[in-house]
């Protein structure tokens, strides 16, 4: 006898889709058993999945007889009817048939296919990297934005648009294996006017030769070393919304892609996108991450505008605060939206804090137990992130607390020791009679 075994190859399936393994073979014997297998753990360990046992089947009318000399096809299906990620791997079928000469012998065949199980995306987020993150209108910042897809299978492929227009970055090598995760700030080097380089300069010093970048020193084309004068501005001078620095108009951008796998079987992809921040020309940006990928009929996009805070909300409660209360000042909101997060700071404009401290971070500022002192008192919270700044004041007014008497008075509201007072006031007064 002779049997001969094979297994329908499929193309990749998504998943939820439903999928039917096919094991076709031929043979001239009479069928023993079919057993369908999943194999797991690089091919240590088969699970079954299904079994036709010829033996104790009732239902064999489909099976010719195996007297008959000619050629006898066979198929065994078996249907997935939604498909999950763990259903990703290799399946073997195993067919057995007893041999023509001895019924006592079994002839033994296998085919095997891979079903490979896709899965789209699942979320895509774009966030800023180091936020939150002070405004410098003195020193040029490098900015970088990180778009994080979960849940693809395989790694979906990332890139960025602005505008609507897709960037042309260049591409930065993967970190080296067990090194710290890489800070985009070592891109640049730059003191207060190392910005004023011509982009001939640029383009003709060592990103325009084409080498890549040395692992042991970070990149230098974004700001080469030079000579420049600098005059003195006084501070008046100097405008919190745009920086003294200026530097080519077209920002070179970079970028880097990795992946990571999960336990469930999917990929998490991170993208960044790395350039020299100008806030003239990038405040209000759109900037879009987009995601192509196999089970995607179309691409998944996430996007972001960088605007700098502007017209801060501020909130004090209570709202008629006494001596004694506690008082909070809050940010609620901005008259825009903000991206990335903004670093609030808060100070007392002419002197320090209730608590003694210089300043305050946070979106909220706490006054414990607030004393008449602090009556008038203004207070400053400077809103920034990498693209602007922006101050708002507020002023405490501190009203006397009913529930605070002013002085240790008695329940008659006379002071103890008026009595006292009275009955020496009145024996001076005799003594000062008789002597007259």
């Amino acid at each position: 006898a002779y049997l001969t075994v094979s297994i329908e190859p499929l193309p990749p399936v998504v998943v939820g889709d439903a999928v039917t393994l096919k094991c076709n073979f031929k043979t001239d014997g009479k069928m023993r058993e079919i057993v369908w297998y999943r194999v797991t753990d690089g091919g240590t360990i088969k699970q079954k999945i299904f079994t036709f046992d010829a033996m104790f089947s009732t239902n064999f009318s489909q099976m010719e007889n195996y007297r008959k000399r000619e050629d006898l096809v066979y198929q065994s299906t078996v249907r997935l009817p939604e498909v999950r990620i763990s259903d990703n791997g290799p399946y073997e079928c195993h067919v057995g048939i007893y041999d023509r000469a001895t019924r006592e012998k079994v002839v033994l065949a296998s085919g095997n296919v891979f079903l490979n199980v896709m899965a789209p995306p699942t979320s895509i987020s774009v966030l800023a990297a180091d936020t939150p993150a002070p405004f410098s209108r003195y020193q040029a910042q490098n900015f970088t934005l990180v778009c994080v897809v979960s849940g693809g299978k395989p790694a979906p492929l990332v890139y960025f648009k602005r505008d609507g227009e897709p960037i042309e970055a260049t591409p930065l090598p993967e970190p080296p294996v067990g090194a710290g995760s890489w800070a985009p700030r070592n891109l640049l080097h730059r003191d207060l006017d190392d910005t004023k380089m011509p982009k001939s300069l640029a383009a003709d010093g060592e990103l325009g030769m084409g080498n890549p970048f040395p692992t042991a020193d970070p990149p230098r084309g974004l700001a080469a070393e030079r000579e420049s004068v600098t005059e003195s501005i006084p501070e008046t001078v100097v405008s919190r919304e745009f920086p003294r620095w200026v530097h080519m108009a077209e920002p070179i951008y970079y970028f880097r892609h990795t992946h990571a796998p999960v336990s469930d079987g999917t990929v998490e992809a991170r993208a960044t996108l790395t350039w020299t921040l100008n806030p003239q020309i990038d405040n209000e940006a759109l900037f879009s991450c987009e995601v192509k990928h196999p089970a995607l009929s179309m691409p998944m996009q996430s996007e972001v505008t960088l605007v700098a805070p502007k017209g801060p909300k501020i909130t004090m409660t209570p709202t008629r605060a006494h001596v004694g209360d506690t008082v909070r000042i809050l940010v609620q909101g901005f008259q825009n939206e903000v991206f990335p997060e903004p670093l609030f700071t808060w100070t007392r404009v002419g002197s320090r804090l209730l608590d003694g401290s210089a300043e305050h971070d946070g979106k909220e500022l706490v006054l414990e137990r607030v004393p008449a002192e602090l009556n008038g008192s203004m207070y400053r919270c400077t809103a920034q992130n990498p693209l602007g700044s922006t101050d708002t004041h507020t002023r405490l007014i501190v009203f006397e607390n009913p529930n605070i008497p002013r002085g240790p008075e008695d329940s008659n509201g006379s002071l103890p020791g008026h009595c006292g007072f009275r009955f020496v006031l009145a024996l001076t007064l005799t003594v000062i009679l008789e002597l007259t």
